[in-house]
């Protein structure tokens, strides 16, 4: 056990006991990204510490066959962290992120959290190290059997039409006494949608924060008796949930991806960076878009991007270039804004990093920055710039995937398998389905 780890573990003991703390989750993921959990007795948690707790996993999604299911969740005590939203007469719980790890205490390689991992000792490799800001957006229903909205605001719009008002300031509180930091928190451009946005760090600091972030925004909904949800498209018509990603690599504390001479402040690592994501796009959309629904959302219009281009202003392009300030060189990035806010976050920081970095180590030119409206083309002038486009239904997504060397190689085999086999059933089940369209628009014709 390293230095760093012990001084860990003995701090969680010391916060444990003076915040009386009895109970502690440990939570995990699944290949999915859906979050698991089971607690421990405070009695437990040396023990956890130093030798990890034992579980079954063979009932987790995409993790072990029954023959082989003894796994071991190892809490990582850098995430020990204190639930706001337990009560606190003397029952106190705090929860900590775990590594699963194989009876014999070597990692388990269907873990999301070691495929992220992985990744990013590959970009330490190559001397960067990977930060991300994500900006979920998200509905408030009135509960879960409907959508019914709670307002009819729109883009920053502020109270009376805002009736959420509270529940954002609760659900900032919340994240802020759990240690993530917000930057920003406002009403977004739909009728009762938001976002809360998370100030940049770490892609593992991240990913784990998306996690909680998806957790506290429904259970602080919950106790103001209503039901938020992130799935990307739940109502027709109107904008659907997105999670733009702003991603830089850094080396030390210089930001790798600004140049002060380059008419957009890019760096040329940006620019193969920026290639990469371009080129591995298509291949990677099924795990940073996962869901059959998440591809009612990536269609043209409503601001959805679908066209592989980069711009600086355009929000219909992948990949937007956010204004540079002066002075801020460390604030460069690029937004990538196809994923969606139900995405596995360790899974989809693996497959940007790896397409990004694909670009950088094989050199990739970036095309041309559009400046013209993209959306507003036609097909002609798109195929004439070379300007393709995401895929437009799981399948399509699966089957780029399926052929892809770059997400194998960033997933691992165990995980690229056995998303690929669940995105598949997945179909399967949607295909066979009888929709309200298909009975309103057919039945009384045919």
């Amino acid at each position: 056990m390293t230095a760093h780890r012990e001084e860990a573990k003995d701090n969680v003991l010391k916060m444990a006991r003076e915040h009386d703390v009895k109970f502690i989750r440990m939570w995990f993921t699944d290949i999915l990204g859906f979050l698991k959990s089971f607690s421990i007795m405070v009695e437990e948690l040396e023990t956890a510490l130093n030798q990890g707790m034992g579980f079954d996993g063979s009932s987790i999604e995409g993790f072990a066959r029954i023959d082989e299911s003894d796994m071991i969740a190892m809490p990582d005590p850098a995430t020990f962290r204190m639930l706001p939203w337990r009560p606190r007469d003397h029952s106190t719980v705090a929860r900590m992120f775990c590594d699963i790890l194989m009876p014999g205490g070597e990692p388990f390689e269907g873990d999301p959290r070691y495929v992220l991992k992985q990744n990013l000792k590959r970009a330490a490799d190559l001397g960067f190290t990977f930060n991300v800001g994500p900006e979920l957006e998200f509905f408030y229903f009135r509960d879960s059997c409907g959508t019914e909205g709670l307002d009819q605001g729109g883009y920053f719009d502020m109270t009376p039409l805002d009736a959420a008002n509270d529940l954002r300031r609760d659900t900032v509180l919340t994240l802020e006494k759990m240690g993530i930091g917000i930057e920003y928190s406002h009403h977004e451009v739909a009728p009762s949608q938001h976002e809360i946005d998370m100030r940049y760090t770490d892609a593992l600091t991240m990913a784990d924060n998306v996690m909680t972030y998806r957790l506290v925004v429904k259970q602080i909904a919950l106790q103001h008796g209503v039901y938020a949800t992130f799935m990307p498209k739940p109502v027709f018509g109107i904008n659907g949930n997105g999670m733009h990603v702003h991603q830089s690599l850094f080396t030390g504390d210089r930001n790798a991806f600004f140049d002060k001479n380059d008419e957009y402040h890019l760096s040329e690592t940006a620019r193969r960076y920026i290639a990469g994501l371009l080129k591995h796009a298509p291949e990677i959309t099924s795990v940073t878009n996962q869901w059959v629904n998440s591809y009612k959302r990536l269609v043209p219009g409503y601001e959805a991007p679908v066209y592989l281009s980069w711009a600086r202003r355009n929000r219909a392009d992948l990949i937007r270039i956010p204004e540079y300030q002066p002075g801020r060189e460390t604030a460069a990035r690029i937004e990538f804004r196809s994923p969606d806010p139900v995405c596995n976050p360790y899974l989809a920081f693996s497959v940007m990093l790896a397409a990004g970095l694909r670009g950088i180590e094989k050199g990739y030119a970036a095309p041309d920055p559009v400046s013209e409206n993209v959306y507003e083309m036609t097909e002609e002038e798109r195929a004439k710039r070379g300007i393709g486009t995401l895929p437009a239904s799981l399948l399509e997504a699966i089957l780029l995937t399926e052929k892809s060397e770059v997400v194998r190689e960033a997933l691992g085999d165990h995980v690229f398998e056995n998303f690929i086999r669940n995105k598949k059933i997945e179909w399967d089940q949607y295909r066979t389905q009888v929709t309200d369209y298909e009975l309103k628009r057919y039945l009384p014709i045919l």
